[in-house]
């Protein structure tokens, strides 16, 4: 394999309210489809190598949205890793989880740790769901391990109490939907990710568009700020 292929992909999966409109739907017409996307691009990582696969499925200024939305988003999240169980299973595929999982629901919270523990023993692909995630929030929390444990504060220290601590930093970010900004996603862990935003709506985004990126990837020199 290329030694300048990318091990951990980001994406913030933007877009789905706005493709469902576009076409005269309700907006979780485009949370299902976008659903079916996260399925279809996380066996490509897997079947391509990549090692890591993290989403941003549901941030902590998510909870801003209608009420109704967010229950839906909750369902939708429940029966999404009830029906994937077999899938990771079947596709290798270990199945983990960043953010403060403590505000779901029991049932939700249990189907999480449930997903986690029955791929544990899976040794392809790593998706990760990032659920009630912000960055800034998690930054925070590693912060407040530091000062619970005694720890000097510095990188290394900082980077083990993260959510993500023992996952590599990531290579390549995507964005969908043609908004360009992290939204308070992995901004420690993407210090040196290449940034790509692709126009396109979640809901819309393919394995080939995937495979695009990467090609452009591997082409790119990383110097990480030397010369």
């Amino acid at each position: 394999m290329n030694n300048n292929f990318p091990k951990h992909i980001a994406i913030i999966m933007d877009g789905n309210g706005r493709w469902a409109k576009q076409r005269g739907l309700k907006r979780t017409a485009g949370h299902e489809e976008g659903a079916k996307v996260v399925r279809d691009i996380t066996t490509h990582c897997g079947k391509l190598g990549v090692e890591f696969l993290t989403l941003y499925a549901f941030s902590t200024e998510n909870w801003s949205r209608p009420k109704l939305e967010i229950e839906f988003l909750m369902k939708l999240l429940e029966k999404y890793l009830t029906n994937e169980l077999e899938v990771y299973l079947q596709n290798n595929v270990r199945f983990q989880a960043i953010g403060d999982i403590s505000k779901f629901s029991n049932a939700l919270q249990k189907r999480i740790t449930l997903t986690q523990e029955k791929t544990a023993k899976c040794t392809g692909l790593t998706q990760i769901l990032a659920l009630n995630y912000g960055s800034r929030n998690e930054i925070t929390r590693a912060v407040q391990k530091l000062v619970v444990q005694n720890l000097a504060v510095n990188e290394e220290n900082i980077n083990s109490c993260l959510d993500t601590a023992h996952i590599p930093d990531v290579d390549i970010l995507i964005r969908t939907s043609g908004e360009v900004r992290l939204s308070n996603f992995l901004l420690w862990q993407s210090a040196y990710a290449e940034l790509f935003f692709v126009q396109k709506y979640w809901p819309e985004f393919t394995s080939y568009d995937l495979d695009d990126i990467i090609d452009d990837f591997i082409k790119r020199e990383r110097r990480f700020g030397s010369v």
